[in-house]
């Protein structure tokens, strides 16, 4: 028996923002599903318009998984896991060992699949790839943060403001983020019909 899957399958139940009254609950499976989204949006447009060569679909799979370690460990509130350095290093420490337990849970001739997805390889675009699935990251959050903000909830204030300054810095190294804050956020907090033209 292999549970790596349904171990997967558990994402549903850690829940994020747990700190923070939120109007509506988000789970790391609503999240990893946006992270893999906005990841592979990042990777086109990095291909399609600043010359990149990424692995587009392999980058949508590390944003969708680029948090099951998780499933193990609990999500970490952003303020405890990067209050300082000794505590930042030993939550990393700790997601590596996660993430060797959920891939023991593979058959072995499988495993070198999973293992690209969580693993960085040294290929300079699966280094830069893997730093546009930290800018998606960092983008559902910000997202999560307008949401949050469009239902009244002033609980998110401070972590949109922060998030906000994070993402203009990942602007700056990051063409792709300015696109995608340019052309793709505007619509985000949106009505569905606004959405539609309607």
């Amino acid at each position: 028996m292999y549970p790596f899957f349904a171990l997967i399958s558990r994402m549903k139940y850690i829940d994020r923002w747990q700190l923070m009254r939120n109007s509506r609950p988000e789970n790391l499976s609503d999240h990893s599903m946006d992270v893999a989204v906005i990841a592979h949006a990042l990777s086109v447009i990095a291909n399609k318009r600043f010359g990149h060569s990424i692995d587009s679909e392999k980058a949508a799979l590390v944003g969708l998984y680029h948090d099951a370690s998780e499933i193990i460990t609990g999500d970490m509130p952003t303020p405890v896991k990067y209050y300082g350095d000794e505590i930042r290093d030993a939550y990393k420490n700790v997601e590596n060992k996660a993430v060797e337990n959920l891939l023991s849970k593979i058959p072995e001739d499988l495993r070198d699949e999973f293992e690209g997805i969580f693993k960085k390889e040294s290929d300079e675009e699966d280094i830069y790839m893997r730093h546009l699935v930290k800018c998606a990251d960092k983008m559902s959050a910000y997202i999560k943060c307008i949401e949050e903000e469009n239902e009244g909830n002033s609980e998110f204030r401070t972590a949109k403001t922060s998030t906000e300054k994070v993402l203009k810095d990942m602007e700056e190294k990051y063409p792709e983020v300015r696109v995608f804050v340019e052309e793709f956020l505007p619509a985000y907090g949106k009505t569905l019909d606004e959405l539609l033209g309607r």
